[in-house]
């Protein structure tokens, strides 16, 4: 056994270890649930007031920050809109079976709560400096609103290590992979198609978090239009076969009489897994992007934040799992077809090599996104931990890795992204757990305005 089997089996060992225990289930759709509960079902209450703060109503010019709305969740839903969308959904139905888009979508419904509390206290605690540039997230939260300097500064640790795996590795590693299946002859040259990725990558993150929103606000909307309008198709194609493939995801995610306690078992598993990986609701990454927002409102900022796991899971996930269910692709998984691969598969099955093609460009442009965005979370932890001198090295390191990211092995980059959730999420969680009576308040005085009352 090489070095890479022996680190692809023991990263495999803890990431089952950890996210095969109920008490990590338990804790990440638990404190989803509080929230829920706590923010009176913010998720249905505050949905229209947060779709309209997207199309710009209640924008201030005046107000303190560095990028708009739109650009802010943009940002952060590059980070999310992702391989996750592609190549996780198509992992949790292999593994977890269809069962597993059931419990994807539960984490994403109760993850917009916790996006909402996440990002509205990012706003509250950050901090601006004297030349305008914003430092936010939940880092700064535990920091100033909890008094927690060791936990913030463990948070910024793992966020920090958790960019070269979420943020870069997977995202360079899932490309190479969707375009080997289009281009089979692509697989002897990854090396190189990292160089090229590595590049464009650079090109845009040495700019800073503002050239990161415009690229993010261009690309983001383009690619999400092209993609849903891909899904579509193969699903109009399929129309009959819908009602019996939602009838599958149920009976596979709540009915163990009929499959078994263990399918259900390894449902729920996959699904909340890649539901978490894909919408990062908890992580408290996107809290970092959000807290660049020009606004002087928290819950307003928190309102724009919360649509993410709805457009990144409940849309966009829903989709391609619904495209691999209804075509049969999920029952031809085999190791040489996996991951980015097997969506490819599933749009080909019925648009042939044109869907192949979208899912192959639009992984290129989902992962070449979420890289650009995670570089920026990754160097605010480096400036959090190290201040303004270490921000440049990083994104320079950031830079290269995505190169090595293009040619190491799926599984073992895989099981990296999944340890590295959980030991973000466990400090970010704790923080909104004990300030979640801080944001009820700034929520309920939020809502009790005569302009937002009226709506």
């Amino acid at each position: 056994m090489d070095f890479f089997e022996q680190l692809t089996d023991w990263s495999g060992q803890l990431s089952s270890l950890l996210w095969g225990s109920p008490l990590t289930l338990l804790l990440l759709l638990g404190t989803g649930l509080y929230l829920t509960i706590r923010m009176g079902l913010i998720q249905v209450r505050g949905f229209a007031h947060a779709a309209s703060l997207i199309s710009g109503k209640y924008s201030c010019s005046t107000d303190s920050g560095e990028v708009s709305h739109f650009q802010a969740l943009s940002t952060a839903l590059s980070a999310t809109v992702g391989t996750g969308n592609i190549a996780g959904v198509a992992t949790a139905i292999t593994l977890g079976g269809p069962g597993a888009l059931f419990w994807m979508w539960i984490t994403a419904f109760l993850g917009m709560a916790t996006k909402f509390t996440e990002c509205t206290l990012s706003l509250k605690f950050r901090e601006i400096s004297p030349d305008g540039e914003v430092a936010g997230g939940p880092m700064y939260t535990l920091l100033h609103g909890l008094n927690m300097k060791r936990t913030a500064a463990l948070f910024a640790t793992f966020a920090l290590v958790a960019s070269f795996g979420i943020g870069n590795m997977v995202q360079a590693n899932s490309v190479m992979d969707g375009l080997g299946y289009v281009f089979p002859g692509f697989i002897e040259y990854k090396w190189l198609g990292g160089v090229i990725l590595a590049t464009f990558v650079g090109m845009v993150i040495l700019g800073g978090v503002k050239r990161i929103a415009r690229v993010a606000s261009t690309v983001v909307p383009f690619m999400a239009i092209t993609y849903i309008t891909a899904a579509l198709i193969v699903l109009f194609n399929h129309a009959s076969e819908i009602p019996s493939a939602f009838a599958l995801i149920f009976d596979m995610a709540l009915n163990p009489w009929s499959v078994g306690g263990a399918v259900v078992g390894e449902a729920i598993r996959w699904g909340v897994a890649r539901g978490l990986f894909s919408n990062e609701a908890g992580l408290g990454s996107s809290p970092m992007a959000h807290a660049a927002a020009r606004t002087n409102e928290p819950v307003r900022e928190g309102l724009v934040a919360m649509m993410e796991p709805f457009i990144d899971t409940l849309v966009i996930c829903t989709l391609t799992g619904l495209v691999i269910v209804v075509t049969g692709a999920w029952q031809e998984s085999s190791d040489s077809l996996m991951g980015a691969a097997l969506t490819a598969h599933a749009f080909s099955n019925t648009i042939g090599s044109s869907g192949a093609m979208v899912v192959g460009i639009g992984l290129c442009l989902f992962a070449y996104s979420t890289i650009i965005a995670w570089s920026y979370y990754g160097d605010r932890s480096a400036y959090y931990l190290f201040g303004e001198g270490a921000v440049r090295p990083y994104r320079v390191i950031y830079t290269l890795l995505v190169v090595v990211g293009a040619a190491v092995p799926l599984k073992l980059v895989w099981n990296i992204a999944d340890i590295t959730n959980i030991l973000m999420a466990l400090p970010n969680l704790l923080g909104l757990i004990l300030l979640a009576g801080l944001v009820k308040r700034l929520k309920n005085d939020y809502f009790s305005r005569p302009h937002v009352k009226s709506e």
